[in-house]
């Protein structure tokens, strides 16, 4: 049996207190990633199996199967699995392969509880399904980003949020690694078409997946990390086989993996990569959820996205500590940071579904040193990397070669404005925010019109 952690026992008996003196039926738990969500919920799977429920835990994908039975046997629980290529054990726990679990809805026995791991994909068919199957079970949702790109709401499943630690407090805690982020200026992603509110995949993989690219990726690894174990995030499995190539190349001891592995295949290059036999691992989706290597020191970020959840979720592959990492290095080349500021910004998460994002707390952003290139918080007046002094005066955006644009508070600040005033579609919501920001009366009515207006012109 291992010991919990503060905040999981908090979380755990935040858990039980939903679904007991609160009466909720879907609960859903919010904790970063390497905060240990999986012993977390496996405590809560444990107890309710040990009282007679059947306890469905719902995983889609292999290496989050894994890594859930760890956990299990970490609390001591019995556990069998409804997956493909999975021994088939009686027990009152099961670990379910989403997939496989669809197909066979109709020959497995009702459970009490349904677990979901990675809740954001909730509202999935397949795992919306599964749920409509079973409407007296209760749910447990967990996830470190409880947001969907889709702007759809968590809460039309889970009725109530509970949230652990912030990545910040778990940072100052030492659960998670100290980060140091660089973002040189190697890719520019702001003319890239957008489908569904994310970059096209073929457009993306056409503007990053060059060898001038990867070169420029390589350049920085070396003078930041030389030979220190990396993930490399990429857009496609093609890029990241060329990223992979490239970084051989150079000398590195490097491999991509990717969904159409062989299981087997897959499990042998992260055990290499966890003993020291592969340096650099290159991915598009398999690094982003499930893999739980703490030996990973430097991440780079290759794939440009629209999505908050995408970007915490592969820094928070990184920050899992270990012996001999006295910080994490994030690597990022394709300006996620501007689009999404700082990893432990403090963020308000809700299950509401607006714009699919996490409100940030008032004062959020970055700039970016124009000397080293490291990322820092809007307020610094000096970098902390190399003593940089940010000029006093703000400047407008200028772009060198070799050099970063400049990003200001108040530049911040006014994209922030301008993004809230275009969400707000109808007039009663213009009028909340000239309520809020002290607007001079009629200005709602003012915008409301003018937006009319050009509609009809258009039309």
């Amino acid at each position: 049996m291992i010991s919990l952690r503060p905040y999981q026992c908090a979380g755990i008996a935040s858990i039980r207190e939903a679904f007991g003196a609160l009466r909720k039926r879907a609960p859903l738990y919010v904790l970063p990633t390497g905060g240990g969500k999986s012993l977390t919920f496996s405590f809560i799977a444990h107890g309710a199996g040990a009282k007679g429920n059947r306890v469905y835990i719902l995983s889609h994908r292999q290496e989050l199967i894994d890594q859930i039975s760890a956990a299990l046997d970490l609390t001591g629980a019995p556990h069998g699995f409804i997956a493909a290529g999975y021994p088939t054990l009686d027990a009152p726990v099961q670990i379910a392969s989403v997939q496989t679990l669809v197909r066979r809805l109709d020959r497995v026995p009702q459970p009490d509880l349904i677990v979901i791991d990675e809740a954001h994909h909730a509202r999935a068919e397949t795992f919306e399904r599964i749920i409509r199957e079973w409407p007296r079970a209760k749910l447990l949702g967990v996830t470190a980003t409880p947001i969907r790109l889709s702007g759809e709401g968590l809460g039309a499943i889970f009725d109530h949020l509970i949230t652990g630690p912030s990545m910040r407090e778990l940072i100052e805690g030492g659960y998670l690694a100290p980060y140091r982020l660089f973002s040189p200026p190697t890719v520019d992603a702001s003319g890239l078409p957008k489908r569904a509110r994310e970059f096209v995949t073929a457009a993306a993989e056409a503007l990053v997946d060059k060898p001038a690219i990867t070169g420029s990726a390589l350049e920085h690894y070396r003078q930041h990390a030389d030979g220190l174990p990396a993930l490399v995030f990429c857009v496609s499995i093609q890029h990241a086989k060329s990223v992979a190539d490239q970084f051989r190349e150079a000398g590195y001891s490097a491999f991509s993996i990717d969904g159409t592995m062989e299981r087997t295949v897959r499990r042998g290059v992260v055990e290499d990569f966890r003993d020291g036999r592969i340096k650099v691992v290159t991915s598009c989706e398999i690094l982003n959820e499930g893999f739980d290597v703490p030996g990973a020191h430097v991440g780079i970020f290759l794939r440009p996205t629209q999505s908050l959840g995408l970007y915490l979720q592969q820094i928070g592959r990184i920050l899992r500590p270990c012996e001999g990492k006295s910080h994490a290095l994030l690597l990022d080349h394709v300006g996620n940071c501007y689009r999404h500021g700082l990893p432990d910004e403090p963020r308000q998460w809700t299950l509401a579904g607006d714009d699919g994002e996490a409100k940030r707390k008032p004062g959020a952003g970055v700039r970016i040193c124009a000397s080293c290139f490291r990322a820092l918080p809007s307020q610094a007046k000096t970098c902390s990397e190399c003593g940089y002094e940010f000029p006093a005066k703000p400047r407008e955006i200028e772009q060198r070669d070799g050099e970063l644009a400049e990003v200001t508070p108040e530049m911040l600040a006014r994209r922030a404005e301008r993004r809230e005033q275009g969400r707000a579609q109808s007039l009663e919501a213009l009028r909340e925010i000239e309520r809020r920001k002290g607007f001079r009366r009629g200005w709602a009515e003012h915008v409301y019109h003018g937006r009319l207006a050009k509609q009809k012109k258009q039309a």
